[in-house]
């Protein structure tokens, strides 16, 4: 269970990185910059954390799907991104395609 928290904090650590981005301006700005770079290396630790317990299949589909979709609701929400039927429907696959992997079971 504890894996599965610790996943979960990486990929929030992560998008907040990832919606970060656009305030580096191309990596000009060094407080934004640092904020950014430490929020990825902090994710990532933290899934190096969480392969130690969960197979590293299953962890990482799980961190760049919830990651991806996370990212686009982020962005539709604060960023002023548009999020459409074609969007809301990619990311469902996306969805789906992590719920079905976890059927699969996280067994070594």
């Amino acid at each position: 269970m504890i894996a599965w928290l610790l996943l979960l904090t990486a990929i929030g650590v992560e998008v907040a990185a990832s919606a970060a981005l656009p305030r580096t301006e191309s990596f000009r700005d060094p407080l934004w910059t640092a904020v950014v770079l430490s929020g990825y290396g902090a994710s990532i630790w933290l899934l190096t954390l969480v392969v130690k317990h969960l197979p590293v299949s299953i962890a990482y589909a799980v961190w760049a799907g919830l990651g991806t979709a996370g990212i686009a609701v982020v962005g539709s929400l604060f960023l002023g991104e548009s999020l459409n039927g074609v969007k809301l429907a990619a990311l469902s696959l996306i969805i789906l395609g992590v719920v079905l992997l976890n059927l699969t079971g996280t067994a070594h």
